[in-house]
């Protein structure tokens, strides 16, 4: 696909295009799960990577967040981008303020298509937006018809409403400033003063791209995003594309500014597309200047946003929202081109599709290698026991009675010594359970809840200082010593199964190879950038937000948050490698008990003369037949599944890595030009 057909599609063309390629490759996945299952190679430990990969590719999710302050043309570009195919407007969009509070566009099939508005006075209280999600009854919920454009829109409409109230309730929900007044809503004739009614919306809509796994979220304005913790220390960090949209006729704001500073450039360099976009830029099609000035203005004020935030010129892409949806809805090319939507989209499905495929692509492909390497090491001991068994048999033939008899005391010997192994194994299995419970006891949340218990402690009632920013990175020492500790743990595991396999192997006759070692310290990382990313919060800039306790609450519970999904995501990579490293001991113990039975079996029907020698002979071998082209069918399976993994790049043509996010915003730029009879 070259770059022109590229350009024609949609970004939710090409977003349904790799939602389909997840839902297929799922499927495909359970058919190879199914064969594992038919050939009696699916134990718990492929069972459980299995599951993974298709957790994975099924509810892969990817959140574009769009910020900033009012009146950017915020709510218009999602609009353009998304709900063109309406016809109309769907999100609000009008001069002044129009979306009041967070908002969470996705689709989950256990809830009806509706809007979830959560009250504003829920701030006064300490519990996070994810607690809030827990409780149903707390949210104010609004029906739709997703079918009708105008129910749709007149749903959505709820998020603009506003309360009136005193300047004291103001300043508790977090709407007034006493140390800075020029960001403070307008006081009325009553002295009172509008703010919103909702906290927080969660608008549930079986739209395609939300269907296949995007989350839109819609963050207005700095007292929006400053008084609700959770948004910079969970969802914005976090979101594989941010959006942040400038007014060509504002410029860089001192508003916009902060929220750059205090809320975006610290994420920056994280993993997701960090992306400026100039908005309204047809603001500049007067008519009385040339396409060539025109374009030059544009490229200035480009320039000129970049030297402000500090970022790349070709980092800063300059489009026009509203025009954008007008040419949609009107099928106007000429206006389209020039609105410069298409060369967005170009961006957001070559770098932020680019990197999600990538991270998926080498997940899945990783699992993948790892279950036809467990696969074929089950079969290769397969067909090491029934070699030896054919050899057995083999010698045999010509033999008389005592041979056999002979064979069969042998077989006892070796059932002997297997049972003796069978209690050195639960030994070991014993030893092991031990201390993989130890280390779960140290990731679970009552060590992250202690820590940050004696965080919120040390903060109620106090007036910031720079101690408290030193306390709070002294919490992720002490939870980085915790991953340590589990670190030691595991390595602790490896050496115990690594003697005991190579015991095992000398002893009893096994073939069983050192597990890998897993690497904890990765998680060590995830700390490091959470506390990166949040130390500010506890600087003395903020002292005027800890006077309130509630924020204060709400912030660490935010945090909290945060570090519970890196512990368990520690804790279940402990597990899974437990599972993985313990299951060529569980498969040899249970091959080997029926190879016993089977041997024992075939001897004792020989010497009854129940059983033809040669003819058993002939069907082990038979048997060895099947196993090899049951290992050929495993290699090309596995391998299909590899091709199909290249597949979304091929269909999408999907640009990854440093060129396409640094190349793609300059190409696209230098292809604007506003319309002809502009």
């Amino acid at each position: 696909m070259n770059s022109e057909s590229r350009e024609s599609q949609t970004f939710n063309q090409r977003f349904d295009q790799y939602g389909q390629w997840r839902a297929s490759f799922g499927q495909e996945l359970a058919g190879f799960a199914g064969w594992l299952e038919t050939q009696g190679l699916l134990n718990s430990a492929t069972q459980e990577r299995l599951s993974r990969l298709q957790e994975q590719a099924a509810a892969d999710k990817i959140t574009v967040a769009f910020v900033a302050e009012y009146s950017r043309g915020k709510s218009e570009m999602i609009n353009a981008l998304f709900f063109a195919s309406y016809g109309r407007r769907i999100m609000p969009a009008s001069a002044g303020r129009t979306t009041m509070c967070p908002v969470e566009l996705t689709w989950d099939a256990s809830y009806p298509p509706g809007v979830r508005l959560l009250p504003i006075e829920t701030r006064k209280l300490s519990a996070s937006l994810a607690d809030w999600k827990l409780k149903p009854s707390a949210w104010d919920n609004v029906a739709l018809d997703a079918r009708s454009a105008d129910s749709v829109a007149d749903a959505l409409q709820r998020v603009t409403e506003v309360i009136e109230v005193n300047q004291d309730e103001a300043r508790r929900l977090g709407f007034w400033n006493d140390e800075d007044a020029s960001d403070n809503p307008p006081v009325n004739a009553a002295g009172a003063v509008e703010v919103p009614k909702w906290r927080h919306a969660v608008i549930n809509f079986p739209h395609p791209l939300l269907k296949r796994g995007m989350v839109i979220l819609d963050t207005p304005g700095l007292n929006a995003i400053g008084a609700e913790p959770e948004l910079t220390v969970n969802l914005l960090p976090q979101a594989q594309a941010v959006i942040f949209i400038l007014g060509t006729d504002t410029g860089v704001t001192r508003s916009d500014q902060q929220i750059w500073q205090e809320h975006l450039s610290r994420h920056v360099d994280s993993l997701g597309l960090r992306l400026i976009v100039l908005n309204k830029i047809d603001m500049l099609w007067d008519g009385l200047t040339s396409p060539q000035e025109q374009a030059e203005q544009i490229k200035r004020q480009r320039r000129n946003v970049a030297q402000t935030l500090g970022v790349p010129p070709n980092h800063v892409i300059a489009v026009s929202a509203q025009k954008a949806l007008l040419a949609k809805i009107n099928k106007d090319e000429q206006l389209l081109r020039a609105s410069s939507i298409r060369q967005l989209e170009s961006i957001l499905v070559d770098t932020l599709l680019g990197q999600r495929h990538v991270i998926l692509y080498r997940a899945l492909l990783r699992g993948l290698s790892d279950i036809r390497n467990e696969a074929k090491q089950l079969l290769g001991f397969r067909l090491r026991d029934l070699t030896e068994r054919i050899q057995e048999l083999g010698s045999l033939q010509g033999k008389n009675n005592s041979a056999r008899r002979s064979i069969r005391m042998r077989i006892a010997r070796e059932r002997k010594e297997f049972d003796n192994s069978v209690s050195k194994i639960l030994s070991l299995r014993a030893a092991q359970n031990k201390l993989l419970n130890d280390a779960f006891h140290q990731l679970g949340a009552k060590t992250i809840k202690n820590e940050l218990n004696q965080l919120g402690e040390a903060l109620q009632g106090k007036i910031l200082t720079l101690g408290f920013q030193k306390r709070f990175l002294e919490t992720f020492v002490n939870l980085k010593e915790v991953i340590e500790s589990c670190q030691a743990i595991a390595d602790q595991m490896q050496r115990m199964l690594a003697d005991s396999y190579d015991s095992l192997n000398t002893e009893f006759g096994f073939a069983l190879q050192p597990p890998p070692e897993v690497d904890l310290r990765q998680f060590m990382l995830d700390l490091d950038k959470i506390a990166d990313g949040n130390k500010h919060h506890f600087s003395v800039t903020n002292a005027l937000k800890f006077s309130s306790s509630e924020f204060s609450a709400r912030l660490v519970s935010a945090i909290s948050m945060r570090l519970r999904s890196v512990f368990e995501a520690a804790s279940s990579e402990l597990e899974l490698w437990s599972k993985t490293a313990t299951a060529p001991l569980d498969v040899q113990l249970k091959e080997r008990r029926h190879n016993f039975i089977n041997r024992s079996e075939t001897i004792e029907r020989i010497e009854k003369a129940d059983l033809d020698l040669t003819e058993r002979l002939k069907e082990l071998q038979e048997e060895a037949g099947s196993l090899k082209h049951i290992a050929d069918q495993l290699q090309q399976r596995s391998e299909q599944l590899e091709l199909s993994l290249h597949t979304i790049t091929r269909t999408l043509n999907i640009e990854t890595g440093a060129s396409a996010a640094q190349q793609a915003p300059a190409q696209a730029q230098a292809q604007a030009q506003p319309p002809a009879d502009a």
